[in-house]
């Protein structure tokens, strides 16, 4: 195991323990609200861990743990997009949504509340 090809002194071995920093903070992103979520940052995690896994399947020796760990980065910086994309699309128009309505029922309660004396028709009744 010590004189393995991508045994403890290589940086074969080292590099998924370093890497697996990113997959940690990465799963302690979804519990962030998907509002306060980097699109640049998810996309960066996605697309590097994808492309190394890719990469850890070329090289030789080939190495398991590296490709799992760069295939786990990747997929969780597809399900940060995903929830970006989920609040972006679904949940914010709703949002949105619900305050323009909430808009419209205030303002329609201030016409209503207004004086009588302050409408058109009271000052040309009183004409």
């Amino acid at each position: 195991m010590f004189n393995h090809p991508a045994g403890p002194k290589t940086v074969f071995f080292y590099a998924p323990f370093a890497k697996w920093t990113l997959v940690i903070a990465g799963i302690g992103d979804m519990y962030r609200p998907a509002e306060k979520l980097s699109v640049k940052q998810s996309s960066a995690l996605c697309l590097t861990g994808f492309i190394w896994s890719r990469y850890c399947l070329v090289i030789t020796p080939r190495v398991w743990v590296l490709f799992a760990v760069n295939m786990l980065t990747g997929c969780t910086g597809l399900a940060q997009l995903g929830r970006i994309a989920n609040y972006r699309y679904y949940v914010l128009p709703g949002l949105e949504a619900e305050n323009a309505k909430e808009a419209n029922v205030a303002t329609q309660l201030a016409i209503e509340a207004a004086p009588a004396a302050a409408s058109p028709a009271a000052v040309v009744k009183s004409a």
